[in-house]
Formats: structure tokens, C-alpha cells, sequence
């Protein structure tokens, strides 16, 4: 599983840094997902590998200009580049009331069917090898943090069991491993009875804007990953809460808090300057997560690409 940050900035875009923006790709395949879509996305998308025809769903945290504004242009250039599949879009329901005016009001006809979901509330629902589930959140308007976990984990066949229950080796070992259920005898033998998972369920929790961490304690139970805006320093924490965010020291107390492996910071004020060389910087953040956190800490960068691995390791891809 694999995180592209196409946006990281706060409220207005910089000269460095997009608006939010997060595809997730599938461990296999060209399969991916967008979480939020500010303005400027489908730029962003063209400087990675990534193509709206192999987009399968599109989830967007809340209401707020920042992380939405995006998804008109989106989908209409998706049309422009011939898409044809359905596209699942998981929102709060006043995406898809705006989302219907302005197709209304712009004229815009998409030639592939969308189909939306309402996040408030939201059961879990499975998209390929992927479960999602959502998380209420606290800030101005109601968001919501998406939880990723892989439904399937790669899995060896247990031969032991086979042997017991009689299954010749050949072709009904091939379809057991392929997830298939089979019958041999007169009774019905499931693939999950036959396989061990050969790693944890991998597992990753994006969080839209929020400036209480502790209310993702739940969602965090089993995760390798937690993405958490940090739009302020500890300097401006009483800001923070009167608008509804977090400093990045509160984010990282709670990620300590629950023993998070991966902690990956985004969505900065634009106010912190890249690198340390100016004043205030994202290194500042970086400082002040790091005396609450020992787990493996990630400022995200625009186009920075990371890797789950399925030893529940998070690092940073570079040079492919």
C-alpha cells in the first residue's frame, strides 16, 4: 500500500505545496484512491503515475473549499480521458448537493455513472482488497477520518489442514489459494479455513481536519499508519482549537498514546516555511512532534511517495 501526497498545505495552496490532496495505491495493479480534492488535484495527478481511469473512489473528509474545490475539474477531465467505469464517491451528503448544482448550473454531462455515499454515518464497505470504514471528527463542519485495511493479507496454505481434510494436491490447492471455496467429499471447504496470513492486515487511517486526535482512538486500533493535519505549532495551539485543528505536538501525544508505529504530519499553515530556513518553518513542527512521539515520523511533502510494507514499515520512496 502506498501513500502520494498531492497536496499539503492549509487553507491556500503555496509555491511549494498544494491544497489537500491523498491518492492511496493498491499493493497491486494500477488501482487507487483519492481522499479530499482541493483545487488543483488533477494537476498534482499529472506529475505522478497515476490515471484517472484507474481511479475506483474518491472519499472526501468535509465540506470546507480546501479539501473539495478540486472535484469538478477532476471529473470532468476523468470524461475528457474516455473513462467509462463507475466512480464511487464517499462524501458528507452536502458534497453531492453541491456537486449536482454545479454539474446542473455548468453543464457538465459525465459519460460514466457516479455513484455517491453518505459518510454520516457510514458502515464499512469493502472496495476490492480494501475495507474502509469512517470515524467522526471535531471541527467547524462534520469530517471524518477514513480507516484502509487490507481485506486479504498474502497467505500460504496451511498443508497440514489439507492432508487432514483429504484435498488431493493439484488444482483444488491452486483454487483454495486463489481465495476460492471448493468441495471435496460432499462438503464445502472455505479458502479462509486453509490459509495463514503470512503479515497483519495492513492498515491506514486518514484523518480529515480535527482538533481532537484522542476521538480516533478506536479507528487506530490495529493501525500501522495514522495521517494527521498539523496545521499549527504548539505556539498557536489556542488558535488551533477556536478554529477547529490541531498542533502537531497534540497529534503526536496521541499517536504515542495508542504506540502508532507511522505517524505522517500534512495540511501545515502556510505560515511555516519549507525546510529551516526561515521563521516559523516546518521544522519547528517537525521539533515539537518529536519530543512527544518515538515512533517513525514523516512531515509529508507534494509528491512525496510512501510505502507500506507488509512488515508494517513506512518509508519513503525514492529514486523509482
Amino acid at each position: 500500500m502506498n501513500l502520494v501526497f498531492l497536496g499539503t498545505s492549509a487553507g491556500v495552496p503555496t509555491k511549494a505545496r498544494n491544497v489537500s490532496g491523498l491518492a492511496l495505491r493498491e499493493s497491486q495493479g494500477k488501482g487507487w484512491y483519492l481522499v479530499d480534492c482541493g483545487e488543483g488535484t488533477q494537476h498534482q495527478v499529472l506529475r505522478t503515475k497515476l490515471s484517472l481511469t484507474s481511479l475506483k473512489a474518491i472519499f472526501i473528509s468535509h465540506i470546507h473549499g480546501d479539501h473539495c474545490y478540486g472535484l469538478p475539474g477532476l471529473l470532468a477531465s476523468a470524461a475528457m480521458h474516455s473513462r467509462q467505469a463507475p466512480l464511487t464517491i464517499v462524501a458528507p451528503a452536502a458534497i453531492r448537493a453541491w456537486l449536482e448544482a454545479t454539474f446542473e448550473q455548468t453543464q457538465l454531462g459525465l459519460p460514466f455513472a457516479l455513484e455517491f455515499i453518505s459518510c454520516d454515518p457510514l458502515p464499512a464497505v469493502e472496495f476490492g482488497q480494501i475495507t474502509v470504514a469512517t470515524a467522526r471528527l471535531s471541527h467547524r463542519v462534520p469530517s471524518y477520518a477514513y480507516s484502509f485495511t487490507e481485506k486479504h493479507p498474502e497467505a500460504v496454505l496451511n498443508v497440514e489442514k489439507l492432508r487432514q481434510k483429504g484435498v488431493p494436491r493439484g488444482p483444488l490447492w491452486g483454487q483454495l489459494k486463489q481465495g476460492m471455496d471448493i468441495e471435496v467429499a460432499g462438503e464445502r471447504l472455505t479458502s479462509d479455513a486453509f490459509l495463514t496470513p503470512t503479515h497483519p492486515p495492513r492498515k491506514i487511517v486518514i484523518a480529515g481536519d480535527n482538533d481532537q486526535p484522542a476521538l480516533l482512538r478506536d479507528a487506530c486500533q490495529g493501525a500501522q499508519v495514522l495521517v494527521h493535519e498539523a496545521t499549527y505549532s504548539q505556539a498557536l495551539a489556542h488558535k488551533a482549537s477556536e478554529v477547529g485543528h490541531s498542533d502537531a505536538r497534540r497529534v503526536a501525544a496521541f499517536a504515542e498514546s495508542v504506540q502508532l508505529p507511522h505517524l505522517v504530519l500534512t495540511h501545515f499553515s502556510p505560515r511555516y516555511q519549507p525546510g529551516s530556513q526561515g521563521s516559523p518553518s516546518i521544522e519547528d513542527l517537525r521539533r515539537e512532534a518529536a519530543g512527544a512521539y518515538s515512533g517513525g515520523l514523516h512531515l509529508a511533502r507534494d509528491l512525496a511517495e510512501y510505502r507500506l510494507d507488509k512488515t508494517g514499515h513506512l518509508a519513503e520512496m525514492t529514486g523509482e
